[in-house]
């Protein structure tokens, strides 16, 4: 069959789940034609995408969250307006798709999650069969667990699911742990869809942390934290373009660029996992064993949910403040979920052949 893909690109947790989908289906004897990433400005898309992905890939402007000016929290109100003053553009990048899918005829196209794809079969109403794919699906659920309060940000979230999702014929939802498929509403629970780089992994438990922070303010945290424990050694990863692609603040500091395997080495062999409550990189902890700190983007309910439901499957720890103190804390009581997860995630490439071919 042939497939093209519509990806998110905020973040590495999009990415990533495409990168991973693309090798199920090719070595299965299918072909992805074509990738489209939406972007920003504020991000690049990163090497180890472009370097793993063997299709034409087409950058086009996509909605994306706007934060404060020290780069930390959503705004809100700074969101909307700038989406919606882009909509000419973004009628534009609809347009881009409506060329690629007559070029490239696919018998099915992927969404992972990008609004381009949901306003792509809004407006033009194409005769293609319509993947959705992502965690966020999976506050369709009827069993969902939510963040107490918030009835706006809620409603705003499930609104934002149903655009993803506009005239799909099945809806995957990415699940740290199993639940029942609910069929009446075309949604289907799947496992996470972790790269073969990260299963083949080799771990350990060296003498450092790891950091991955989606916007680069959260560094003054970081660095407040190493001035108070000089002698803890931390590995953070970010993507401050404008830096070098390694800045040693000191021997036990380290900023690094968005590195895929350099993310995975220091991941498999660190003492724990301090993140922004995306969902793939939670994954890749708790399938290598380590214990997990998320502290949700202020204002980013979508990580406030990521965050509870990880909690709830042993992943780790939530907090509202971006300090390794508390994942120091929380430690000696951790209990490691691995040999659950693995489980749960070798039927991966047999549940998503059965789901897409």
């Amino acid at each position: 069959m042939k497939y093209v893909f519509i990806v998110q690109g905020e973040g590495r947790g999009h990415m990533t789940q495409a990168i991973s989908l693309y090798d199920i289906l090719a070595s299965n004897g299918h072909q992805v034609s074509h990738v489209i990433v939406g972007k920003s400005k504020r991000r690049e898309l990163p090497d180890f995408f472009l370097n793993q992905v063997k299709s034409p890939i087409t950058q086009l402007q996509s909605p994306n969250f706007v934060t404060d000016k020290n780069n930390r929290s959503v705004d809100v109100f700074g969101t909307l307006s700038t989406n919606l003053r882009k909509l000419r553009t973004f009628l534009n990048s609809v347009r881009k798709i409506d060329e690629i899918v007559k070029d490239e005829k696919p018998d099915t196209i992927i969404n992972f999650y990008d609004f381009l794809g949901g306003l792509y079969f809004i407006l033009k109403r194409p005769q293609v069969k319509h993947i959705a794919l992502a965690h966020q699906f999976l506050l369709n659920h009827s069993q969902f667990e939510f963040p107490k309060g918030r009835f706006y940000d809620k409603s705003s979230l499930l609104y934002g699911n149903r655009l993803a999702s506009y005239r799909a014929d099945k809806i995957l939802a990415l699940s740290f742990q199993k639940m029942k498929d609910e069929p009446q509403k075309k949604l289907f629970v799947v496992p996470p869809l972790l790269r073969a780089k990260v299963k083949s992994q080799q771990t350990s438990q060296g003498d450092h942390f790891l950091v991955y922070m989606v916007n680069h303010g959260y560094s003054e945290d970081v660095i407040r934290f190493h001035e108070r424990h000089p002698d803890l050694s931390i590995h953070c990863f970010w993507d401050k373009k404008e830096e070098k692609k390694e800045l040693k603040i000191d021997d036990t500091l380290t900023f690094h660029q968005l590195d895929d395997e350099k993310f995975i080495h220091f991941m498999s062999t660190c003492k724990g996992y301090l993140t922004t409550a995306g969902f793939e990189s939670v994954c890749e902890a708790m399938y290598l064993g380590k214990p997990v700190l998320m502290v949700p983007v202020e204002g980013h309910y979508e990580q406030a949910c990521n965050a509870l439901d990880a909690k709830i499957a042993g992943a780790g720890v939530s907090s509202e403040i971006f300090d390794l103190e508390v994942l120091l804390e929380y430690l000696p009581e951790h209990k490691n979920v691995g040999e659950d997860f693995r489980d749960w995630c070798k039927s991966t490439p047999e549940t998503f052949l059965q789901m897409l071919t």
